[in-house]
C-alpha cells in the first residue's frame, strides 16, 4: 500500500508539471496581450536614445585632438577611468573645446553629430565626428546566473538578449512574474512579463531601453529547497514525496 501511494504521488507530480516552448510562435489573442502592456513598452523600430542629464559623452573628431574629448580615433581609448568624457550638467549643457557651452539635452546621437559637423565645418573640410554615450546601461537583478549592470552601445536591445548576457536564468527563476521598470520623468512604468505561457514571442521578448531595470523573482519554494536536505533524512520516503508534491 505504501509503495502504491508513493507511485501515485510521483505520477501526480509529473502530470502536474507543464512545459511550453517559449520560442514557438503560437496563435493567440495578441490584441489582449498588447492591451495589458503599458504603451511605453510597445516595440518602436525607430527608437533612438536621447541625451539626459548626468550622461557622460565622448566627442571624437578625426585628426583634431584639440577638438576631441576621449577620442576613439586617438591612441588612447575614451575610458571613464581617466575622465575622458563630458558630463551633461543639470541644465543639459556640456563644454566643448573651441565652442564653449552647448546644450545637448534630449538630442539623439545622430542629431548631435549633425549639429557638431555643421559647426566644425566652418573650420574643417568634411569633418568626421563620432559621439558616444558612455553610461548607457541596463540592470538585470534576481534569479539569473550572473546579475549585473550591462553596458550597451546600441539602442535596440531585447529582454532575452540581456538575460543571455547574464548567462541565462537560474534554477529558481520564476518566469511567470518577470518585471521591467522604466523611468519616465518622475514616474516609473512597470511591465509584467510571463515567459511560461504560449503566445506572441515578440510581445514577451520586449524591447529594452538604456536605464531599464529587469527583475527576475524567485519561486516561492526556493527557501524550502535550501532546507530540504535537513528535512528529508527525518521522514519516510512517502512523507518526503508528499512534502515535495505540496511545494509545486
Amino acid at each position: 500500500m505504501k509503495y502504491l501511494l508513493l507511485i501515485a504521488s510521483i505520477a501526480t507530480l509529473f502530470t502536474s508539471c507543464k512545459t511550453t516552448n517559449l520560442f514557438m510562435e503560437q496563435k493567440a489573442d495578441r490584441t489582449a496581450e498588447v492591451a495589458a502592456l503599458d504603451s511605453t513598452f510597445f516595440y518602436n523600430p525607430e527608437y533612438q536614445y536621447h541625451i539626459r542629464k548626468d550622461d557622460k559623452i565622448s566627442i571624437s573628431v578625426w585628426g583634431q585632438d584639440e577638438l576631441s574629448v576621449g577620442s576613439t580615433y586617438g591612441i588612447y581609448n575614451s575610458n571613464e577611468v581617466y575622465g575622458k568624457w563630458l558630463m551633461v550638467d543639470a541644465e543639459g549643457n556640456i563644454e566643448i573645446p573651441q565652442i564653449g557651452t552647448y546644450n545637448v539635452l534630449d538630442k539623439s546621437v545622430i542629431e548631435l553629430k549633425k549639429s557638431l559637423k555643421k559647426i566644425f565645418g566652418k573650420w574643417l573640410v568634411n569633418p568626421i565626428v563620432d559621439i558616444k554615450i558612455l553610461n548607457k546601461e541596463i540592470t538585470v537583478l534576481g534569479e539569473v546566473r550572473d546579475p549585473q549592470v550591462i553596458s550597451i552601445d546600441k539602442d535596440q536591445n531585447t529582454l532575452l538578449e540581456m538575460i543571455a548576457h547574464c548567462k541565462g536564468l537560474d534554477f529558481y527563476a520564476n518566469v511567470k512574474y518577470i518585471k521591467i521598470l522604466r523611468q519616465e520623468g518622475e514616474h516609473v512604468r512597470v511591465a509584467n512579463i510571463d515567459l511560461s505561457e504560449s503566445g506572441s514571442f515578440s510581445h514577451k521578448n520586449i524591447q529594452l531601453h538604456p536605464g531599464d531595470v529587469v527583475i527576475v523573482p524567485s519561486k516561492k519554494y526556493k527557501e524550502f529547497d535550501k532546507r530540504v536536505a535537513t528535512i528529508i533524512p527525518f521522514t519516510t520516503t512517502i512523507t518526503a514525496a508528499a512534502i515535495l508534491l505540496g511545494t509545486f
